[in-house]
């Protein structure tokens, strides 16, 4: 009789010590999903921004600066739900201003643009980097939360069901070539 209450006693404990792993492995998915969604909106803000001192720089021509202008200030202005159409139209912004090497080649010409231009590069070949290691964190929760387990023990708590950011972030091909400095080309 003892020796049953004992081993019902250790399952009981390894059934716990499993369930209390697998919350905080659950948390820690979580917390990593926060901190990856304000890397990525860090990079979001500074390549609307990055894109909104070039539109109002003069460098670029009138039209141009106009589409990347609104396109930017459009972008830092969108309510959260609206946010990725309006990112995704700045990606479009950019590839549509920047369609041509001679825009570019235009921009590092004037005062100061070659860093600018170095800037924009960095900034939206950053902007996929974050969005993936995002998706790759909510993949991993989405996983961990459809095992039986967390479902019927709840253990994911009041924790929202984590969701990608599935927006166009492909930077223009005349951006994408550039490497991180100012001056310098990818071979």
């Amino acid at each position: 009789m003892t020796s049953t209450l004992i081993w019902i006693a250790v399952v009981l404990f390894a059934i716990g010590l499993y369930l209390s792993w697998t919350a905080g492995r659950l948390d820690r998915l979580h917390a990593r999903i926060d901190a990856a969604r304000a890397a990525l909106d860090a990079q979001l803000l500074r390549r609307a921004s990055v894109a909104q001192e070039l539109a109002t720089s003069s460098i670029l021509d009138p039209a141009a600066s106009i589409v990347l202008y609104e396109a930017a200030h459009a972008a830092r202005q969108a309510a959260e739900d609206q946010r990725e159409v309006a990112e995704s139209e700045l990606s479009q912004a950019l590839r549509a201003v920047f369609a041509e090497q001679e825009v570019l080649e235009l921009v590092q010409e004037a005062s100061g643009g070659d860093e600018a231009a170095g800037e924009l590069a960095q900034a939206v070949r950053r902007v996929p980097m974050a969005r993936r290691f995002h998706n790759d964190a909510v993949r991993a929760a989405r996983a961990l939360r459809r095992h039986r387990t967390v479902r019927w023990f709840r253990l994911a708590g009041h924790a929202p069901f984590p969701l990608a950011v599935e927006m166009d972030d492909e930077p223009p091909a005349v951006l994408a070539d550039r490497a991180g400095g100012p001056g310098t080309t990818r071979a």
